[in-house]
């Protein structure tokens, strides 16, 4: 089992929130962390006790700001919030996006600056560990204020209503009675856009690597040059991430016969641009990818309910707008939607008999009576459209709610399903091209690529052999690309431990 990761509202780590939703690392809560929580609960509580307004303590929510609460009625609104907020809908996310969710709603609300008492976090932390993960539709946020309706599905099982409600029991977990603010507390923030987040920059990354493997081969394949990624050019153009993919190619492309055998009298000056560009192209994709990382580890250990608690005042602000997130998404979407175009021209230079520097049609032994690759290109092709179709943003489609008080809101539950989408399309684009490169390959044997390449090729054949006839090829694409998703094929970079 890993190891746990600790909670304390200001350390999570994209590395963290992967290994408690995907490899089911326990979560335990920090000591520290429930006396800052401690102290911030009493200030509601005294607030609430000299009959202070508080917006959604001690008012109605949104539009009905104005209206004041009796004091018996306190905890009936922060219940009524939970179940008319629970209105989601279409289907449910995944398992690893909602315990995402619920590891980030703890670690917020242990930063102290919610008010709430320390039995939230606890529940959550315990139904992590016990396996208890609510059924949490996938539609229906706009992403402000907050994921509303994500975490009110969360919050209705812990309060142990529904069939979620249910299984909280079944485990032995006891449901909780929501005092004043807590409901509020609990729906207003980013955890659901955010997790789902933070899975796809870790994600994006490996592709990302991967897909330089991937351009490696092609490179090999077509007989291409290297010396587009000689590192001088790269620190004559110094961006960090056109660096890193330069040095990232060069060394897989490292003492490869297959250059040797035309770096003498080759007629061609320069290769394509699809080749030669790659750093500068990946390596805007790169900058883009870690811009989103910025955004969303700062979102990990972020307050964003409203109102806050600091010391000894309650502040209203706006901390549960999802902007950040929604363009940290749609930034994600765009890059890796240039990075499938840029693995579709590549494998198309590969597979077109007129671009290959001497490949046979296709990849095909007997072109004619077989069409090798030409539909998993043609299948590329479409992945692209449907990825460059996605690209288009969800940040800035706003469409006002609440009676017009929430007037500008980020939809970043959008931007989070297109981002998905586009990940699913590049990867199997980038899958496609792994596949014909390691078949470009054979027709030049006995020559052998450079070392990185040459691993990436013993990677692919572990999950594809060589074509030596028509075979359909859906199942090993989809073998590579969940191959690409577990890091099969990922080459690291040059120096990373």
């Amino acid at each position: 089992m890993p190891p746990p990761v600790s909670l304390d509202g200001h350390s999570l780590t994209i590395a963290d929130v992967v290994a408690v939703a995907r490899r089911r690392a326990p979560a335990a809560v920090a000591p520290g962390a429930l006396q800052r929580m401690g102290a911030s609960r009493r200030v509601v509580e005294a607030a609430v006790a000299r009959g202070d307004t508080m917006y959604g303590v001690t008012t109605g929510f949104g539009k009905l700001a104005h209206v004041r609460i009796p004091a018996a009625d306190l905890g009936r609104l922060q219940l009524n919030l939970i179940r008319s907020h629970a209105s989601g809908v279409g289907e449910p996310l995944s398992e690893e996006a909602v315990r995402a969710m619920m590891l980030l709603r703890a670690n917020v609300l242990l930063l102290g600056t919610s008010g709430v008492r320390a039995v939230l976090p606890e529940l959550i932390v315990a139904m992590l560990n016990a396996g208890v993960h609510p059924t949490v539709p996938s539609q229906g946020s706009v992403g402000a204020s907050g994921d509303l309706a994500p975490l009110s599905h969360l919050a209705l099982a812990m309060i142990g209503e529904g069939e979620d409600g249910g299984r909280l029991r079944a485990a032995g977990l006891a449901a909780i009675t929501l005092e004043a603010k807590e409901g509020l507390a609990f729906v207003n923030g980013t955890q659901a856009q955010t997790g789902l987040a933070a899975l796809l920059v870790h994600d994006a990354w490996g592709l990302w690597r991967t897909a330089h493997a991937a351009a490696a081969m092609s490179l090999e394949a077509v007989r291409g040059t290297p010396a587009p990624f000689d590192a001088r050019i790269h620190a004559a153009r110094p961006h960090p991430a056109q660096r890193r993919s330069a040095a990232l190619l060069a060394a897989l492309l490292a003492d490869s016969a297959i250059r040797e055998s035309h770096r003498d009298n080759d007629p061609r000056v320069q290769d394509a641009y699809s080749l030669r560009c790659t750093p500068q192209i990946l390596g805007a994709v790169g900058e883009g990818l870690a811009f989103a990382e910025r955004l969303v580890t700062t979102e990990l250990n972020a307050a964003t309910d409203n109102p806050l608690v600091f010391g000894d005042d309650v502040l209203s602000g706006g901390n549960f707008h999802g902007q950040p997130i929604a363009l940290a998404l749609d930034v994600l979407g765009i890059v890796l939607a240039t990075l499938a175009g840029l693995a579709e021209r590549r494998l198309e230079r590969v597979v077109n008999p007129d671009l290959s520097s001497g490949l046979p049609a296709f990849l095909a032994r007997r072109p004619g009576i077989e069409s090798g690759f030409m539909t998993a290109q043609i299948a590329a092709a479409a992945l692209v459209a449907d990825a460059r179709v996605l690209a288009t943003p969800a940040s800035v489609q706003s469409v006002p709610t609440e009676g017009n008080q929430e007037d500008v809101v980020p939809m970043g539950m959008s931007a989070a399903w297109k981002a998905e989408r586009i990940l699913a399309d590049a990867t199997r684009i980038v899958a496609i091209e792994l596949l014909a490169g390691a078949q470009g390959l054979e027709f030049l044997k006995p020559l052998t690529p450079g070392r990185g390449v040459a691993r990436t090729y013993a990677a692919v054949r572990a999950e594809a052999p060589a074509l030596e006839e028509d075979r359909p090829l859906s199942a090993e694409i989809e073998r590579v690309a969940a191959g690409i998703r577990t890091g099969a094929f990922d080459p690291g970079e040059p120096g990373a431990g």
